[in-house]
């Protein structure tokens, strides 16, 4: 797999039947490895170890309804109360981060309500903060780390 922008993670990889497989810390399981999966794992160490966020509080991809329709989410990481904190859009290393792409975010958002968005392909990372009352987001250097969350 190519190399990404993030810190160097030991990963578990196991293959069978000619596919190799990444295990999943969050799931508790071997899921195959895809280019987009290969970001999310970054992400999810990346959070776990570089931002501190528990991994009790860090779910990945889980069903959500938009407009009707069933969709995927990557990421989630909820706050302690129970709403979600950060909302983060994978994709794979050769996809062009694009409007579309923060359009897609942003509709995954109007149901969720996260705080901050992450939208990455592993080579560039984008994150914004969001300003519900003037229904905008602002881009960010980086996330909170867990312990500097609002």
């Amino acid at each position: 797999m190519q190399q990404l922008n993030f810190p160097s993670y030991s990963f578990r990889f196991k293959n069978s039947e000619n596919k190799v497989s990444i295990f999943d810390e969050i799931r508790k399981k071997f899921i195959i490895l895809t280019p987009e999966e290969w970001v999310r794992q970054h992400v999810v160490h990346f959070l776990m170890n570089e931002k501190k966020y528990p991994k009790s509080l860090i779910n990945v991809e889980k069903v959500l309804k938009v407009n009707g329709l069933r969709k995927r989410y990557d990421v989630v990481v909820f706050d302690t109360d129970g709403t979600i904190h950060i909302l983060v859009e994978c994709k794979a290393p050769e996809v062009k981060i694009s409007q579309a792409t923060f359009d897609q975010i942003a509709r995954y958002n109007m149901t969720m309500q996260a705080r901050f968005l992450n939208v990455t392909n592993g080579l560039q990372h984008f994150f914004c903060k969001m300003d519900f009352e003037n229904k905008k987001y602002d881009f960010l250097r980086d996330l909170p780390n867990y312990k500097d969350r609002e």
